[in-house]
Order: structure tokens, then C-alpha cells, then sequence
């Protein structure tokens, strides 16, 4: 499908999931490349940035865990003109749908000031998709603080879960946006040239936008690998409360078992054993040797 925005001179073209006639056509148009024409027709796996001649092409692989998508990260191909910018995605991209409504409203009313070429359009378009992994990272900071509240609540054992799913979503948002900063900085060199020197703190802004982001997931990682440090001491300490005192439940029954099978012994003579009360008074025997033993553990604080 291909969507068309024109304003002030300049020209958008959206395609998703494009057929083979709609890239030639524009191949035709625009005067690409062959292959980068069929680089349009299919995803990539790497993103780069390359410059041929009179225009730029950029692949670039989002993050896109929290929303209605097939996969967890979404790929937008740029060709970028002097006077022309051409978008591929074979999905639908949140922030582009948003950002074309915008174009079209401000097209209608003449009230965008874009720039005087395409690189404007595409810095724009870029800070939008940028801040909009703000979100997916928004969704992981309240994960973490769900995680958190659970962990001093006494569900460590339910969080174990919880710890590596938020962990499996750091590691895909770090994973996917990594590549950026060499196809960031490729781009810088050549975009510089490409577009005149005015364009440069534009450039500037685009690489502080990807370092804003790669911070926030770093430090987010931090914290997480913070909370399952704390996650698996709690876990160990109750694991070792358990077995503490299973081990001094054993200790304390064991003398039990012993003292009432030394009277069980069929022997000629035994102690106690023929005496009024002799039952109880080994009942009573037995219940003053728990009390005596609870009396040492708690007095060398082992309970």
C-alpha cells in the first residue's frame, strides 16, 4: 500500500509491505538504484546507511514489544533526497501513522515549517520513532516497579518469572537499537556533506536522542540486575529458615524416638516400666526433654 504527502515542495512517500510495480514505479520516479530497489521489497536483516549520489538510504530495526505486532521489532527503510523521502515498513508503524496525520493536517492548513529538504523531514520522523521507545521503555519501568513491590511483599519465588521476562524485554530493546549508532554514525559523515553544514546540529540532536534513549535502558538494566541480586538473597535466606528448622525439628524428634524405643525394648527388667503412672511419667519425661531442648536452641538463638 502507498500513501503520498506533498508539501512546501517536498514529497513523502509511505509504503507498506510495497509490490514489486509500486517499487519500480518509484525506482522509475526517483531513479534508484536496482538494488536498492529490491532492497525495499524485502526486510533487512543489518542496519546501514549508504549514500548513492543524490540521495541517502538508511535501514533502521525498532522495538515494538508492547503493542499488537507480529514481531517484537519492526523495520523502516528511509531513501532520503534532497526534495523527496521515501519510508518502507512491512507493518504498521505507530509513530509514522501518527506523524503522517500530523504531515497532512499542517499540509491542509500550510502551517508546517519542515525544512527547506528531505534530511529535515527524516530528522523529525527519526526523533518521533526514538520517542517513541520512550514508551515500550515506560512499560519495562513499571514492570520493574511491579517487581519490586512483590519482592518486599514475600512473592520472591513468583518473581523469578517476572525478573526474566522483564529481563528477555531489556535484552530485545538493547538488541535492537545497538545497531543504530553505527548506522547513526555513518550517516553523520556523509549526511553532513550531503545536505550542507546547517544540517550538522540537526545530526548532533539525532545521535544525543539515540544516546537518551540507549541511557534509559542501560540504567533500567542496572536496576534490574539490582533487584534479582536482592530477589535471590531474600530467596536464600527463606530457603535457609526452611531448612533450619527442619533441621531442628529432626534433632528434637529424634532423642523422642530413641527414648520411647528404649522403653519399648522387651527386656526382663525395665526401669519405670510396671510403676503407677508409669505412662505418664514417660510422656511426662519426653515433653520436659522438647521444653528443655526449644529452651538451649533459644537461648543460643537458633530459633
Amino acid at each position: 500500500m502507498q500513501s503520498r504527502y506533498e508539501h512546501g515542495g517536498l514529497v513523502w512517500i509511505d509504503l507498506e509491505s510495497p509490490t514489486r510495480d509500486e517499487v519500480v514505479a518509484l525506482a522509475e520516479e526517483f531513479r534508484l538504484e536496482p538494488l536498492v530497489a529490491e532492497e525495499l521489497l524485502i526486510p533487512s536483516t543489518k542496519s546501514r546507511a549508504e549514500f548513492y549520489g543524490d540521495y541517502a538510504y538508511v535501514v533502521l530495526h525498532f522495538p515494538a514489544l508492547h503493542h499488537s505486532h507480529s514481531a517484537p521489532e519492526q523495520e523502516v527503510d528511509f531513501v532520503i533526497g534532497r526534495q523527496f523521502l521515501i519510508t518502507t515498513r512491512y507493518d504498521v508503524v505507530d509513530p509514522l501513522h501518527k506523524f503522517s496525520k500530523v504531515f497532512e493536517v499542517n499540509s491542509l492548513l500550510d502551517e508546517s515549517n519542515i525544512g527547506e529538504h528531505a534530511g529535515f523531514m527524516f530528522f523529525y520522523m527519526l526523533r518521533k520513532l526514538y520517542r517513541s521507545i520512550d514508551h515500550e521503555v515506560e512499560y519495562v519501568k513499571h514492570d520493574l516497579h511491579v517487581i519490586e513491590e512483590h519482592i518486599f511483599s514475600g512473592h520472591e519465588v513468583q518473581m523469578v518469572t517476572g525478573i526474566s521476562k522483564t529481563a528477555r524485554d531489556l535484552l530485545n530493546l538493547r538488541q535492537t537499537i545497538e545497531p543504530h549508532r553505527e548506522t547513526l554514525h555513518s550517516f553523520d559523515e556523509g549526511a553532513a556533506a550531503f545536505f550542507g553544514p546547517d544540517f550538522a546540529p540537526y545530526l548532533r540532536q539525532l545521535s544525543n536522542e539515540y544516546y537518551r534513549v540507549h541511557n534509559h535502558i542501560m540504567r533500567h538494566t542496572e536496576f534490574l540486575h539490582e533487584l534479582r541480586e536482592t530477589n535471590n538473597s531474600l530467596l536464600t535466606t527463606k530457603q535457609n529458615e526452611t531448612m533450619k528448622r527442619f533441621t531442628i525439628l529432626a534433632f528434637t524428634t529424634f532423642p523422642l524416638t530413641l527414648f520411647a524405643a528404649l522403653f519399648s525394648m522387651d527386656t526382663k527388667y525395665q526401669p519405670i516400666i510396671g510403676l503407677p503412672y508409669d505412662w505418664w511419667i514417660i510422656v511426662g519425661g519426653m515433653v520436659a526433654a522438647v521444653f528443655v531442648m526449644f529452651w538451649y536452641f533459644k537461648r543460643q538463638e537458633w530459633l
